[in-house]
């Protein structure tokens, strides 16, 4: 939609000198989610990839698991509603449309929560919940269980960990020329690079990933290793879980919530990934430690 980035005119001061220019920005707008037409959240995105965040959303709400869930999603005109017949993004002819609202229909005999009331989920930091009750949300309504029903867990290499960091910056395309967005990435344990999503918000950036791999059919991601550019909240790593994700790096640190939720699930969760260096908070058994790992 051409949307992403925006210019803006600045004063520049370099060394004293002062001068103007056109700077490019990252855009910011609001994406209201609605659930058969009712309305269930509001979140600040870049614009782009708006079905597959929304789908992802809803996988991290438990309500989603699998691409014949979802009966399609559509841009609804104007602040009042009124869907277009579009089941994937691009133009349509609604010449009031802001391509800011979305609207999820759910496949028949899917259930849908009930949105009439106050909202008690628990897929962000600010809803209310915390701690234990969070923890046991979400491992109740997990699908998946992370590691495959035969037993034998994805392996990865630190050595293959210590590269995406770089592999994830180095296919930022819009962070190279802004500056100013957060970016998730999905690949193997072999470190071949899957998908790669950026926005204004790091748990946005996720749910364009997840929800990507829903519309492919491809959940759950139980072979695959996600990459965060900051840090690993409780919101990513319960975001990591819900889509059937083993292992969760980030280049900053978890949150104590995040390591309570990745060691009750069995979630593999590597902070401070810079360089050869790393945090491992839980779930080790998935690293090829071999007898360098040591105890103190």
């Amino acid at each position: 939609m051409g949307r992403v980035t925006e210019r803006r005119r600045v004063i520049r001061i370099r060394d004293g000198a002062v001068s103007t220019r056109p700077d490019t920005l990252v855009a910011e707008e609001p994406l209201e989610i609605r659930l058969g037409g009712k309305p269930l959240a509001i979140t600040m995105r870049t614009p782009g990839d708006d079905f597959a965040l929304a789908a992802g959303f809803l996988v991290s709400e438990g309500v989603l698991a699998g691409a014949d869930e979802l009966a399609n999603i559509v841009y609804c005109a104007g602040a009042t509603g009124g869907g277009t017949s579009r089941s994937s993004e691009g133009e349509s002819g609604g010449g009031s449309n802001t391509y800011n609202i979305v609207d999820v229909r759910l496949a028949d005999g899917v259930p849908v929560p009930d949105i009439t009331l106050e909202r008690n989920v628990y897929t962000t930091s600010s809803c209310g919940l915390c701690g234990k009750a969070s923890l046991d949300a979400v491992r109740t309504i997990a699908r998946w269980p992370l590691d495959p029903p035969s037993g034998d867990p994805l392996r990865i290499d630190p050595a293959t960990l210590a590269a995406l960091p770089d592999r994830l910056r180095a296919a930022q395309r819009v962070f190279e020329r802004t500056g100013g967005l957060h970016a998730a990435a999905l690949f193997t344990a072999d470190g071949e690079l899957l998908d790669i999503r950026e926005d204004v918000g790091r748990h946005n950036a996720v749910d364009k990933i997840v929800g990507r791999a829903l519309q492919d059919g491809r959940l759950p991601l139980s072979s695959c290793v996600l990459m965060v550019s900051g840090r690993a909240s409780f919101e990513l790593a319960q975001k990591a879980v819900m889509a059937g994700i083993p292992v969760l790096a980030a280049v900053s640190a978890p949150s104590s919530l995040a390591v309570d939720l990745a060691a009750e699930t069995g979630l593999t969760l590597v902070g401070f990934l810079r360089g050869a260096s790393m945090n491992v908070y839980a779930g080790e058994h998935r690293l090829a430690l071999g007898a360098a790992a040591t105890t103190g």
